[in-house]
């Protein structure tokens, strides 16, 4: 009699099968056309390929196109077709990795000149050849000893081979004449993928470091539908104009300079503005809500995230020490402070704490600085020197829900109530690098769960996605065009109470350990103003606009009465500003709309003699209304009170 298997499916029933079965049979036995629409399996939790034998009982589901997993398969899938045209049309090609990324794809290449627009279009040809060939991936498990043979002219390959260890399986992809060491998993098929695009070519060091050789990093896209592609694909052109780097250069808000060097922001004055309302608004806000200004150095001795457990996790994100001040100890190095927490733990510990006194809420918008490799840099993006609105909150162990709920809706009130964003919550779990036991970080993960679960919260699970001392909430916001940027996030932290030793005398008089919560709202003002001018494409609400009125005399003989409006205003704690240019109104206008400034106030010899001003609207045209000055100042005064998204007419 032969031996069976269990299979179990999402609908709760079972199927027996042979050993040796595969989830696309499986598939099929459900019905012809669950089959057709099959694109890759899900075994145990984790995605396979739909051929892979399944030996052993255990849990299935087939994924289609309804499911965001098989979009990863799909391009993964592609990434393997681009490296087989590559590989046909530059035979000496060296091949790196190709993963599935957010919205599509890339793979790597050693290449002796950088590939030109015209080999894209030459690549995307052949990858379309390579489709309708309807190569089979065939996946093998080989010994390293094959696998080592496969590819003996493959550097790239031989080096990640060597980097496996003795008891990981090495499996191998093949799609007609195209061989890779992989782990899948692929479509069936190159038949499978039908709708993708090359987008464009970067350069890549070898494994991330900028000691190794550059490689030719070749991105794309791929979705199950034309119209997916085509939506994708006019969302990529509205973020190439909404570019932060060309808004923030036209709109003159900051500059990144050699002299300074990369990943190092300087703020203009009309940037600087922005922060600076950020600033004061979240300040304001957190004073608020019960929360404590401090102010920390910038450097500290090394010790110190010797201590907290920074340095051994986090020292390639640090700059290298410096040598001990005068009068120091030898042997005393320095370190500028990558983050804050040590800091605040020790304001913390300064004096004897009471349970009556708890949460203590620590807040400070800082400067840190992180040691970000060069290619990782993106404008304001991705920098070496981060401004972080920074709090942490010591509490009882009994107050971390409430304290959880205050944050969320500090997190609201910014993000949706203020600025008008959507954003999801992701609850992301111990990483494999960690400090503290498993028993603790049980403890932690249990504690904010309960958080998100008594509020009825709607939240993803980020496996393995929490910082090295805790599990957090990374808050994930959605701008004008869909696109997600990491936001706010809520970190929960048994560790640094413990190495510091902080504690607070309890209603017993007995001494006990605090909780500690990390958050952040803006999460850096860096990322989070790019973003903004993404958004916004440079027209920001009134209340950070850097310039909120420009205020226009129609001839040379109406400056001096033009001046008189701008101080008025400006004496009401407007941002106002007079374009006096012996230009054409016309021109200034158009300047101050280039310019997104929100309202432009026009002074002819009529508004003078009425005490008024004509007042357009940035966006609305020649449309303008006539209204005495302080009416306009008093509207201007309404919408930045309520922090209006936009100007009015």
């Amino acid at each position: 009699m032969t031996k069976t298997i269990a299979v179990s499916l999402p609908d709760g029933s079972v199927r027996e099968v042979e050993p040796g079965t595969t989830a696309f049979q499986v598939a099929e036995s459900i019905g012809p056309g669950l089959a057709r629409a099959a694109l890759a399996a899900k075994v145990n939790g984790e995605v396979w390929d739909l051929d892979r034998a399944i030996e052993q009982p255990a849990s299935l589901e087939i994924l289609t196109d309804r499911q965001p997993e098989a979009l990863d398969v799909l391009r993964h899938s592609a990434a393997h077709v681009l490296a087989t045209a590559v590989r046909q049309l530059h035979p000496e090609a060296n091949i790196g990795f190709g993963p599935a990324i957010q919205d599509g794809f890339y793979y790597d290449f050693e290449v002796a000149q950088p590939f030109m627009p015209e080999d894209l279009e030459a690549i995307e040809d052949r990858m379309r050849e390579v489709v309708k060939a309807d190569y089979e991936f065939v996946r093998e498990e080989v010994d390293r000893q094959a696998a080592e043979e496969r590819f003996k002219n493959d550097p790239l390959k031989l080096e990640r081979l060597s980097e496996l260890g003795d008891d990981e399986t090495i499996s191998v992809y093949t799609d007609g004449p195209f061989v890779d060491l992989c782990r899948g998993p692929h479509l069936r098929g190159t038949g499978r993928l039908k709708h993708f695009k090359l987008l464009h070519t970067a350069g890549a060091y070898w494994r991330g470091d900028e000691r190794r050789q550059m490689l030719q990093r070749v991105y794309g896209t791929a979705w199950f539908t034309k119209q997916d592609l085509a939506e994708y694909l006019t969302r990529l052109e509205e973020a190439r104009k909404r570019d932060h780097r060309i808004i923030g250069k036209r709109l003159d808000l900051f500059s990144i300079q050699d002299d300074v060097g990369a990943g190092q922001i300087l703020w203009h004055p009309r940037g600087a503005m922005i922060q600076f309302q950020l600033r004061r608004f979240i300040e304001d806000e957190v004073l608020r809500r019960g929360y404590d200004l401090v102010y920390t150095p910038h450097i500290t001795r090394e010790q110190l995230f010797v201590r907290s457990g920074h340095l051994p996790l986090y020292e390639d994100n640090q700059f290298p020490a410096m040598a001990a001040a005068a009068g120091d100890a030898e042997g005393v190095r320095y370190r500028v402070k990558p983050m804050n927490c040590p800091l605040h733990t020790l304001v913390y510990a300064s004096r004897q704490r009471s349970y009556r006194e708890l949460p203590v809420r620590l807040a400070e918008v800082a400067n840190v600085y992180r040691n970000e490799r060069s290619g990782t840099l993106h404008g304001m993006l991705r920098v070496r020197g981060l401004t972080m609105d920074d709090a942490h909150v010591f509490c009882r162990e009994d107050q971390i829900e409430d304290e959880i709920f205050a944050i969320l809706d500090l997190v609201d009130y910014v993000l949706n109530q203020t600025f008008g964003f959507e954003y999801r919550l992701d609850f992301a779990t111990r990483p494999e690098k960690k400090i503290g036991s498993d028993e603790a970080w049980d403890v932690a993960e249990a504690a904010l769960r309960r958080a998100l679960d008594r509020g009825n919260l709607t939240y993803g699970v980020d496996e393995g996605g929490g910082a090295f001392y805790g599990p957090k909430i990374d808050i994930k916001i959605r701008d004008a065009i869909g696109r997600e940027w990491q936001g706010s996030t809520i970190q929960l932290d048994y560790q640094l109470p413990e190495r510091f030793e902080l504690e607070y005398v309890g209603s017993d008089n007995k001494p006990h350990r605090p909780v500690m919560i990390h958050r952040a709202i803006y999460g850096t003002m860096e990322r989070f103003v790019g973003m903004l001018i993404e958004h916004f494409a440079g027209a920001f609400p009134v209340w950070i606009s850097p310039e909120q009125v420009r205020v226009l005399p129609i001839t040379d003989e109406l400056v001096a009465d033009a001046v008189k409006v701008h101080e008025q205003l400006r004496a009401g704690g407007i941002r106002s500003s007079v374009d006096d240019r012996s230009e054409t109104l016309n021109y200034r206008i158009r300047d101050a709309e280039v310019m997104k400034v929100p309202y432009m106030a026009v002074v002819g010899k009529r508004e003078v003699e009425d005490g008024t001003v004509a007042v357009r609207v940035r966006g609305a045209g020649k449309k303008q209304e006539v209204m005495p000055v302080e009416a306009f100042a008093e509207r201007l005064h309404q919408q930045i009170r309520e922090r209006s998204l936009s100007p009015t007419a």
